[in-house]
């Protein structure tokens, strides 16, 4: 009898070792199966498409001018999409932002607000009592900048409206929403085997400053988002965030709409390949004239076409 218990409790032991060991296994199968799917999807994407309905993909990037006639819906003057985005990263509600394209490094928003400057403030002199001061002098005093009216000794500029005028001049110079009227886009153009059609799957958008409005005469980048957070912000905002249908006003849409739609257009700057050249920077290495390169940008949207008519065979 004894032995028969001996054997019922190391059966039970065994049994118990058994369960928590299958638990154990079955949670570490779940937890690589949860692993496994998440990789099927982008998590930059607003709708993922699953990699195992992917026939074919391929990364491009497009310069995005605001002021041309085409994407001036855009950017209605008090309504510009870059003056929406500005507005929630200096809000906070827009809180990730990227230095580049891989989406990430992070930029804090003095770093952005840096990068949104003109001008730098200038230095003047601080104003002392002591000192003879003339006409159009600028001096710094509590925090502000004065210009002299008339020459003058001891007239504190804060008091002395006669001697002295609060002036702007040398204040930091900030550039404008309106100034930043050019987009990257960086989108996915997947052919979606199931479905059995080709998706815009844009991922994320630069903010520059075109070389027309900067000093040095170069596009200046300010910062990288991601459109799926910027999708968002156009959706809670849908009085601020409208395309305008200089047409009729009656279909007016919102930004994210107008960007489904695909009415926006943007010239092909780079398709991905192994070395992250531009199309330009390919055709300068090879030692092809600038005009060759902008045909290419051309020949290489007639190419994605085609790939897009011989894929609807599938």
């Amino acid at each position: 009898m004894e032995k028969k218990f001996v054997f019922a409790g190391l059966f039970s032991v065994a049994s118990v070792f058994a369960f928590a060991q299958a638990e154990v296994e079955s949670t570490e199968v779940n937890q690589a199966f949860k692993e496994e799917l998440e990789e099927q999807y982008n998590p930059n994407s607003i709708n993922p498409i699953p990699l195992y309905e992917q026939h074919y993909k391929v990364r491009v990037w497009r310069n995005v001018d605001l002021m041309e006639k085409q994407n001036k819906g855009f950017f209605a003057k008090n309504g510009e999409i870059s003056k929406l985005i500005i507005d929630a990263i200096i809000s906070g509600e827009l809180v990730d932002i990227y230095a580049s394209d891989s989406l990430t490094t992070k930029m804090s928003k003095d770093d952005f607000l840096k990068g949104m400057r003109q001008e730098d403030a200038q230095l003047f002199a601080t104003w002392e009592p002591a000192k003879d001061f003339f006409t159009d002098d600028i001096v710094t005093y509590n925090g502000k900048n004065y210009r002299s009216l008339q020459d003058s000794k001891g007239a504190n500029p804060e008091t002395s409206t006669e001697n002295w005028a609060v002036t702007q001049e040398g204040k930091a110079l900030n550039f404008f929403p309106s100034d930043v009227s050019l987009l990257q886009i960086m989108e996915d153009m997947i052919f979606d085997r199931r479905r059995s059609r080709l998706y815009y799957d844009i991922q994320a958008l630069q903010l520059s400053v075109p070389g027309s409005k900067t000093k040095v005469g170069f596009d200046k980048s300010l910062a990288w988002v991601k459109y799926k957070d910027v999708e968002k912000i156009f959706r809670a905002h849908p009085k601020q965030a409208v395309w305008f249908n200089r047409q009729n006003t009656a279909q007016n849409k919102n930004f994210a709409d107008a960007i489904l739609l695909r009415l926006m257009w943007g010239h092909i700057v780079k398709v991905q390949n192994p070395d992250n050249e531009t199309i330009n920077e390919i055709y300068i290495a090879n030692g092809r004239p600038y005009r060759e390169a902008v045909w290419a940008t051309e020949w290489m949207e007639i190419e994605l076409m085609e790939k897009e008519h011989n894929l609807w065979e599938f």
